[in-house]
């Protein structure tokens, strides 16, 4: 049941948040940004790579690679909004590439996450500033109400169904240590692209490294 209610909670916290503070894509949330992105990355590598590997001959490594590309593929659709590239138009239209693009993510990473809580965790924390520049995107935007909401409650509900397909007896035992390659593929470029794109002006930012060390050292000891 945690993993079904927390993504949806992270959601529901990431426009509470919005609803309330009405941030814009400011230091605070870039800040908030990149500590989920380095929890999600140690998360990832300290908890759930290793165990991909147990076992495993080097060829497991090219689902790891295929998550890569298929992130990439998606960011076509989402122009990086897994990790905070979010352009606010006054647009009417409904942004269907963003919205399935961010779905089909949402569902991908959900998938392990009954077998392995600490990637809940890492999720649980990725999503409440996404929720946050995603709620800002559509309360800017044109867009009908209900559209909105509607937006919101399918991309929270994504994950917990990728948990819930996991759960299922046509997922064989065999699929599953690929399909969480594939997994570790898609969130080893959405956390290292968080935290390695740029800083504005390419500046040193100690408080960015210092809220990525405290990432670092919270999902460790977790």
């Amino acid at each position: 049941m945690t993993a079904i209610l927390l993504p949806i909670f992270a959601v529901l916290i990431g426009f509470t948040i919005t609803i309330i503070f009405k941030p814009s894509i400011n230091s605070g949330i870039k800040l908030l940004l990149s500590f989920s992105g380095a929890f999600l990355l140690s998360t990832t590598i300290f908890e759930f790579l290793p165990e991909i590997y147990i076992g495993q001959d080097k060829e497991i490594g090219i689902y790891i690679i295929a998550g890569l590309l298929m992130q990439i593929l998606l960011e076509f659709g989402s122009k990086g909004a897994e990790h905070g590239h979010m352009h606010h138009k006054d647009n009417a239209v409904f942004p269907w590439l963003l919205f399935i693009s961010l779905c089909i993510h949402a569902l991908i990473e959900g998938f392990p996450i009954p077998e392995h809580e600490h990637i809940l965790y890492g999720i649980v924390v990725h999503k409440i500033p996404i929720a946050i520049i995603i709620s800002s995107f559509l309360l800017i935007s044109k867009m009908k109400t209900w559209q909105s909401i509607m937006f919101l409650v399918v991309f929270a509900l994504m994950t917990p169904i990728g948990s819930l397909i996991n759960q299922q007896d046509f997922i064989l035992e065999s699929y599953k240590t690929p399909i969480n390659a594939f997994v570790v593929g898609v969130l080893l470029h959405v956390s290292t692209t968080i935290l390695f794109e740029s800083s504005k002006n390419h500046q040193f930012n100690a408080s960015k490294l210092a809220v990525i060390l405290l990432g670092f050292i919270i999902a460790y000891y977790l």
